[in-house]
């Protein structure tokens, strides 16, 4: 009877077995496949996040220089879009503290392509956009990037807090005043139209 190895075969070690599946990473994605795949949807997030025209191309080549530095704290088991989702969210975050020292004219008209069929289509078509871009606009930052995530980006909940580090409850309660903000303000904003 063998007493060393607690019944293994003798010459097998347990540690000569178990490091061969631990030290195998899981597949990380590379940084160009990465950046080809999800270049747009980090354009889109920061737009959503009311990030200006004029600032985005900066700003999204800025979020695409922290990913790169923090590739390899991804987690793979995870969804990458709520992970890239809060890296455009802290840079949009620290653009607004920016504008906030240097006080500028934070509102510009949403640059919109009309690709409608007819001119009457286009024009309500494009009312409802600005409509929803304004009502966005005047969602607080903390709550947009949960109403984006959530309802626009599709992510549940648990990942959506996750991703912008906070608790659970802080973003359910997010959402539930965001939903309630963009509501109230589409409805001001449409009366404001009339």
């Amino acid at each position: 009877m063998d007493r060393s190895g607690g019944g293994q075969a003798p010459g097998v070690k347990v540690r000569q077995l178990v490091p061969r599946l631990a030290a195998e990473p899981l597949d990380r994605p590379e940084f160009p496949v990465l950046f080809t795949q999800h270049s747009g949807y980090v354009w889109t997030a920061l737009r959503r996040l009311g990030v200006r025209t004029r600032d985005l191309e900066d700003l999204t080549h800025d979020v695409w220089v922290r990913v790169f530095r923090h590739l390899d704290d991804y987690d793979p088991s995870r969804p990458i879009k709520p992970w890239l989702f809060g890296f455009a969210f802290r840079v949009a975050a620290e653009d607004r503290r920016r504008l906030r020292r240097h006080p500028e004219d934070l509102v510009e008209p949403f640059d919109t392509p009309a690709a409608q069929p007819s001119p009457l289509e286009q024009v309500l078509a494009q009312e409802r956009r600005e409509l929803a871009w304004a009502a966005l606009e005047a969602l607080e930052l903390g709550r947009r990037a949960v109403f984006i995530l959530h309802e626009l980006d599709g992510c549940p909940i648990p990942e959506v807090a996750e991703s912008l580090n906070i608790p659970l409850a802080t973003a359910y309660s997010r959402l539930r005043l965001a939903r309630e903000d963009f509501d109230q303000a589409a409805r001001r904003l449409a009366l404001r139209e009339r």
